[in-house]
């Protein structure tokens, strides 16, 4: 790996994109700051960024201007030479507990190793050596959630990554910004959830909105969880809604194509679709639903990266919905594949 040692005016930083989409991740941050070079850890997903700004700056920059495209990041603060045996376990705890804040702190430890990586420990072993330094030195708690700060390393063939850093610099709290929730038994489709992602990438509370238009909703896995969260809703759909669903009290079904469906204007405060149609097809079919949104509304949209081009992709359809819906932010969420979610409001 081509290194370039840390100075005032460059750092360092563990990076990850969802696989496949890193030469677009990569191309953000260099527009953000040129400049910037990438060495590969996991083949078109994860990365050391070395950016010509220090630590600091490089954080609000990133974190003001996130890209839509990078998943996860974290700060390089030290680098332990790594030889694949159990006294690396004591190095890099040692090293992490030089770096660690001030006592009685809560801590997330979040490791991750190149692949075909096959260390001499269990990485269990490794995370419970940091957490037992960092209680004998500081009395710090580990925590999975909600941590204060958090605990990074990563493992390659040379070196142990380890930086230290708060939930939010990272840009995900979940490590390398892989959000996972559990399957639930009777669970209608994965698609839940990619609607969950976004509630909790877009800062959102989905209980707070009292109507929800549901565009292409079968089966209903965004259904399900917006009446989970006791939102009325309309879903849209020729296909079948799962069994499990119908007859439920806040949910009214309408078994027809959306674009057949005259609604009432300003009767519902959230629109959200998930459909496999191009973004050409899609934003013609949404756009005269998007009078049935009351001013002030939200709109949580899918949209397919068919083309190779995605900026311009997140772009045209953007400007489709204005000057009336305005992006509040555009993300390629841990559980989109080919594809990335967008969040908007409606100004009138």
């Amino acid at each position: 790996m081509n290194e370039l040692a840390d100075s005032a005016d460059v750092s360092r930083f563990v990076v990850t994109s969802n696989r496949g989409f890193a030469a677009y991740a990569q191309d953000e941050l260099r527009s953000l700051t040129p400049g910037t070079k990438f060495d590969e850890l996991i083949a078109a997903e994860t990365y050391v960024m070395r950016i010509p700004l220090d630590r600091e700056t490089a954080i609000r920059r990133i974190t003001g201007n996130e890209p839509i495209f990078l998943r996860h990041m974290f700060p390089i603060d030290e680098t332990v030479a790594y030889s694949g045996g159990n006294e690396d376990i004591g190095a890099i705890a040692a090293a992490v507990a030089k770096l660690a804040p001030a006592a009685g702190r809560s801590a997330a430890i979040q490791i991750r190793k190149a692949e075909r990586l096959s260390p001499g420990f269990e990485m269990s072993e490794l995370k419970l050596g940091i957490v037992s330094m960092l209680h004998e030195t500081y009395d710090a708690d580990a925590v999975a959630k909600d941590a204060d700060y958090i605990v990074s390393v990563f493992l390659t063939e040379e070196a142990a990554y380890i930086g230290i850093s708060e939930p939010e610099q990272n840009l995900s709290d979940w490590p390398g910004g892989a959000v996972r929730f559990r399957k639930e038994e009777g669970q209608v489709s994965r698609a839940k959830f990619k609607l969950l992602e976004a509630e909790y990438e877009f800062g959102l509370d989905l209980s707070r909105y009292a109507k929800a238009l549901d565009i292409g909703a079968a089966p209903g896995g965004w259904t399900s969880l917006l009446l989970e969260r006791g939102v009325e809703v309309t879903a849209v759909d020729p296909a079948d809604l799962h069994p499990d669903l119908l007859g439920h009290p806040k949910l009214t079904f309408m078994k027809r194509n959306a674009g057949d469906v005259k609604f009432c204007e300003h009767s519902y405060d959230l629109l959200v679709c998930d459909m496999s149609w191009s973004p050409k097809m899609m934003v013609k079919l949404i756009l005269p639903l998007l009078e049935a949104l009351k001013p002030g509304g939200a709109a949580i949209i899918t949209l397919k990266l068919m083309h190779g081009k995605p900026f311009q992709t997140v772009k045209d359809c953007v400007r489709a919905m204005q000057p009336g819906m305005e992006l509040v932010k555009a993300k390629q969420l841990f559980h989109n594949r080919d594809e990335l979610t967008v969040f908007l409001t409606k100004k009138y």
